[in-house]
């Protein structure tokens, strides 16, 4: 897990919308999306519609993804305290 995944996955214990992490982290949209695809792709991470709408269909997070919100998943909650 790279010091952005990390960094990144500090903030999603809790389901967090894209604008969130944003202003949060103060990091470009591109860095964010990027972070948050390898984080997804690694299934650290699940993307939802709402707060409780979990997509489980395939998701384009660099043309949707400022519309998401996130929340880590177990593995991904698990690697991040292994650190």
């Amino acid at each position: 897990m790279s010091e952005n995944e990390f960094d990144l996955m500090d903030e999603l214990y809790f389901v967090q919308p894209f604008q969130y992490l944003k202003e949060t982290l103060g990091w470009e949209d591109e860095l964010i999306l990027s972070t948050l695809q390898s984080l997804h792709k690694s299934g650290y991470i699940k993307c939802l519609k709402s707060p409780d709408d979990e997509i489980f269909e395939s998701v384009n997070l660099a043309l949707d993804g400022r519309n998401f919100y996130y929340l880590a998943t177990k593995n991904g909650l698990m690697a991040h305290n292994t650190l």
